[in-house]
C-alpha cells in the first residue's frame, strides 16, 4: 500500500479506536468499514480487524481489571459458550454480500434496542440466569467469528434489553468478552485460510493509542445515558455503511 494511503489508514484505525474504547468496544465494525474503504483485500479484512480487536480490547481489559470495575462472575456465565462459537464462526468464510447484509442488519437492530431502552440506567439490574446468559452469550460469540467484529456489540444491548446491566456496566464488560472472542475468530479465520496484511504492525499500534486515550475518556467522564447514546450512534452507523457496501 502506498505511504500515503497507509498513514490515511492508520489515522483512521486510531480515530476509530479512540471513540469505541469511550463506549467500551473496541471497533471492529469500523475497523471493516475502514479497510473496505481503503481497499484490503477480502482476505485480510476478518484477520486484521479481530487482530485489531485484540490490542484495543486487550488494553480496556488490562485497564478496568487494575480498577476492578469488570464482573467476573457475570463474565464466567457468558464468555465461556460464545469462545466455542466464535471459533467454529471463525472457521465460516461467508460471501461478502451475505456478509454484509448479515452484519449491517444486527448492527441496526442492536442500535435500535439501546435507543428504545431509555429506562434501563435507571431501573434495578436482574440476577443473570446461567442458561439465558450462556444462550447470549454463544450468539454473541457466533456473530463476532463469522463477522470479524469482537463480539461486544452483540452482547451489550441484549444485557440491556433483558435489564440484565445498564449501559455503563454492560459496558465494562464488553473488552474482555471482545478479547477472548476475538482471539478465537482470529485462530479460526486464519485456519480457514485467510491471512494477516503485511502492515498488520503499524496498524495494531495505532489501535492502541486510541484504545488508551478512549478508554480514559469512557471511564471518567461518560455518563450512563451517554454511553448509551454514543453506543447507539456507532451501531447505526456501522450497520448502515456496512449495508451500502
Amino acid at each position: 500500500m502506498p505511504a500515503d494511503h497507509l498513514i490515511f489508514a492508520s489515522s483512521l484505525i486510531a480515530a476509530v479506536s479512540f471513540l469505541y474504547a469511550t463506549a467500551g468496544q473496541a471497533g471492529g465494525t469500523a475497523f471493516l468499514a475502514i479497510m473496505a474503504f481503503a481497499g484490503f483485500a477480502p482476505g485480510e479484512m476478518r484477520p486484521l480487524a479481530l487482530l485489531l480487536n485484540v490490542v484495543a480490547a486487550g488494553y480496556a481489559t488490562w485497564h478496568l481489571s487494575r480498577r476492578a470495575a469488570i464482573d467476573w462472575a457475570a463474565l464466567r456465565l457468558l464468555l465461556p459458550p460464545s469462545l466455542i462459537t466464535a471459533f467454529i464462526g471463525g472457521l465460516i468464510a461467508l460471501q461478502v454480500h451475505i456478509y454484509f447484509l448479515l452484519t449491517g442488519t444486527l448492527l441496526i437492530a442492536a442500535s435500535a434496542l439501546l435507543v428504545f431502552k431509555r429506562t434501563a440506567d435507571l431501573t434495578t439490574p436482574k440476577p443473570i440466569a446461567a442458561i439465558p446468559a450462556a444462550l447470549v452469550g454463544a450468539g454473541a460469540g457466533l456473530l463476532s467469528g463469522l463477522s470479524g467484529v469482537g463480539g461486544g456489540v452483540f452482547l451489550v444491548p441484549p444485557l440491556v434489553a433483558l435489564s440484565w446491566k445498564s449501559p455503563k456496566a454492560a459496558a465494562t464488560l464488553s473488552p474482555p468478552f471482545i478479547l477472548g472472542n476475538s482471539i478465537l475468530g482470529l485462530i479460526g479465520a486464519l485456519l480457514s485460510g485467510q491471512h494477516l496484511a503485511g502492515d498488520s504492525a503499524l496498524y495494531c499500534t495505532a489501535a492502541f493509542g486510541g484504545a488508551v486515550v478512549g478508554t480514559a475518556i469512557g471511564a471518567r467522564w461518560m455518563s450512563e445515558r451517554a454511553t448509551s447514546y454514543v453506543l447507539a450512534l456507532i451501531l447505526a452507523f456501522a450497520g448502515v455503511r456496512l449495508l451500502l457496501r
